[in-house]
């Protein structure tokens, strides 16, 4: 039985340039997390990204969300969490805050995922097992399908992984061999020439094929010249993708991608205004260049038109960003029917994330790309992430891997 949930604000100073991009000159990465006490020694953690002070509001935020699952037992609570999950979206009291999207949103990505945590926790094992364990109709029943109606119904949806039966056993062999991951820390946007070179060979020495570099500089020269450096450290053969953090607007998106793509980025990331669905389909008409999207696309309802629009590669969606792992499942979910893989932005250090790419792809059927792989919280989480050879391994203890050390 969960007895109470509340909120923990915790933040962490990073160092020497670490997690700078185009918008965040000095970042604190920063969780508001939310816990699940229950009338056993098990406790649920979720987590919720920001970055510094906004945590406040998110924590307020998370405290008031929190009545609607205390006091009930989590395997009642998740036979029908679809039906609990749009209640507290729809909540008549912060719905107007959104609708569904910001700092209301944030809180409840942390309460979702404290669900699920203590729910892998509840049966002794790590969220991917759960997951990819639920019987397609159990799965369907922690999701809400509001507004997604028109695009996949939960018939459709119990259809979909009903057909991903076949080839599961086959695609399970993924545990052994772990998820490739790629390594975003080799060029964030504060750090000089020579370290980033230095970062491009530890990555290469640690078995990393993949690697992010960020863009979106005052002077765009500079952005050439540092894209020209990794693809002349990292080989013909490394696959390098550029993030500019939203910097551009259309005409310096259309004129920049067209200079990047002398560096055959394997996608450009995030090139203008997270929600301008029409200028990232004018981009990809005027320039052949593959574009990512999803670290600060809010919900679910932008996704969709997102994977409508015809103009999405790659897609992002981030549990901590969106409203938790039920609606990522959901935006993977019509991600697959469309036939767009899922590559999520790692708010969480790639903790749940590790637990989620598994699911996606053993129950899902997505195809194996790799993961984003942060490592500078790693030392504050109670089971980090485990990269050994460019790849994660398989995490066993219970839960989403989110629970933190002293918080």
């Amino acid at each position: 039985m969960i007895k109470r949930g509340y909120a923990v604000d915790a933040r962490f100073n990073l160092k020497n340039g670490a997690g700078s991009d185009a918008v965040h000159a000095t970042p604190i990465y920063a969780y508001a997390v939310c816990k699940l006490s229950t009338d056993t020694n098990l406790e649920g953690v979720g987590l919720a990204f920001t970055l510094g002070t906004g945590n406040t509001l998110v924590c307020e935020a998370i405290d008031y969300l929190v009545k609607y699952v205390a006091g009930k037992d989590i395997n009642d609570l998740m036979a029908d969490f679809g039906n609990t999950y749009k209640l507290m979206v729809d909540d008549p009291n912060l719905r107007w805050l959104g609708p569904h999207m910001g700092v209301v949103h944030l809180a409840l990505a942390a309460v979702v995922n404290s669900c699920f945590d203590l729910w892998a926790k509840s049966k002794g094992e790590p969220l991917w097992k759960l997951l990819v364990n639920l019987s397609p109709e159990a799965l369907i029943n922690t999701l809400d399908f509001s507004y997604y109606e028109d695009v996949l119904t939960k018939e459709e949806a119990i259809s979909l992984l009903a057909a991903q039966e076949f080839g599961k056993q086959e695609r399970e062999k993924i545990l052994d061999t772990g998820y490739p991951g790629y390594d975003t820390s080799i060029g964030w946007f504060n750090y000089s020439d020579d370290h980033v070179a230095d970062n491009i060979k530890k990555a290469m020495d640690n078995g990393f094929t993949a690697m992010k570099l960020k863009v979106g500089s005052k002077n765009p020269d500079r952005d050439i010249r540092r894209a020209q450096l990794v693809r002349k450290n990292a080989g013909d053969d490394a696959t390098i993708m550029f993030d500019a953090n939203q910097q551009w607007n259309l005409s310096e998106a259309i004129a920049i991608c067209g200079r990047l793509l002398e560096f055959n980025p394997y996608w450009v990331e995030e090139p203008t205004h997270p929600v301008d669905i029409f200028a990232h389909m004018e981009l990809v008409k005027r320039i052949d260049v593959k574009l990512a999207l999803g670290e600060q696309v809010p919900n679910k309802i932008v996704f969709k038109n997102y994977i409508q629009s015809g103009c999405l590669s790659f897609n992002q969606v981030d549990a901590v960003r969106v409203g938790g792992i039920s609606e990522f499942i959901l935006i993977s979910l019509l991600s697959k029917k469309f036939n767009i893989p899922v590559v999520p932005h790692v708010g969480d250090m790639g903790q749940i994330h590790q637990h989620l790419v598994l699911f996606n792809h053993i129950s899902i059927g997505h195809p194996v790309l790799f993961l984003e792989h942060i490592p500078h919280l790693r030392e504050h989480f109670e089971f980090p992430a485990i990269i050994e050879g460019g790849h994660y391994i398989t995490p066993q203890e219970p839960g989403s891997s989110s629970s933190l050390k002293n918080y």
